[in-house]
């Protein structure tokens, strides 16, 4: 798997060159998130994505996998020049095992449990999203979108919401559907419609980043 910028094409990740727009946050895919069901519907798989975000305070990922999703997540770490241990933070959308079983392979990061709103770099902050879980948070991104082709074209900034399982799926969004697991219905549509109100791009918990801007529905976004 090709890792690569949010905004559809990879550049240097070095320091040197401190434009303002370099100084505006940048998301990164490590791994998309997937779920298997059964004919009937029931789950027997779940993985959820995994999302790296840099930012003036150091490197923050956003959910770390499912067990057996490590040497992928480090495969793709490493594809940008980075380890486990450059990793400064871990936030988690909520506490499910298929999305924190991976933080111990970031034993140097501080593990962050942020309040609504709470800023946790300059254009990254939170929102609660509960329904799916009590704990159930979104990471809300100002990103700096960078156009495919790396010809030198100014980025352009979007809201990327890395949603965790407050917007599992786009069928989710297609249909207008809250997720299937939750504990209260009304919340979990509330926290999903937050979302879509909020972001041009949504990373879903269990499947691959999707535009809801104006002028670009439900199209996949290549990371």
């Amino acid at each position: 798997m090709s890792v690569s910028q949010a905004g559809l094409g990879r550049d240097d990740l070095g320091t040197d060159d401190m434009r303002a727009d370099k100084m505006l946050p940048r998301v990164y895919l490590l791994k998309p998130g997937s779920i298997l069901r059964d004919q009937a519907g029931n789950i027997l798989d779940a993985r959820s994505s995994v999302a790296l975000i840099k930012t003036e305070r150091g490197w923050i990922i956003v959910d770390t996998g499912q067990e057996g999703d490590g040497e992928e997540i480090l495969k793709a770490l490493a594809d940008l020049g980075l380890e486990g241990s450059d990793i400064d933070i871990i936030v988690n959308t909520h506490s499910h095992p298929d999305h924190c079983a991976n933080n111990r392979l970031f034993s140097r990061a501080m593990k962050i449990y942020p309040r609504d709103g709470e800023e946790i770099a300059p254009g990254v902050w939170t929102l609660a999203t509960p329904g799916h879980s009590p704990d159930s948070i979104s990471v809300l991104v100002d990103a700096a979108i960078h156009p495919p082709g790396g010809d030198g074209t100014a980025p352009v900034i979007r809201k990327v919401a890395i949603a965790g399982d407050a917007l599992p799926t786009l069928g989710n969004f297609q249909k207008s559907v809250p997720p299937a697991v939750h504990y209260d219905r009304a919340l979990a549509v509330a926290s999903m419609n937050k979302i879509i109100e909020m972001a041009d791009i949504v990373i879903p918990g269990h499947d691959r980043p999707f535009s809801v801007g104006e002028g670009r529905p439900e199209r996949f976004i290549q990371f």
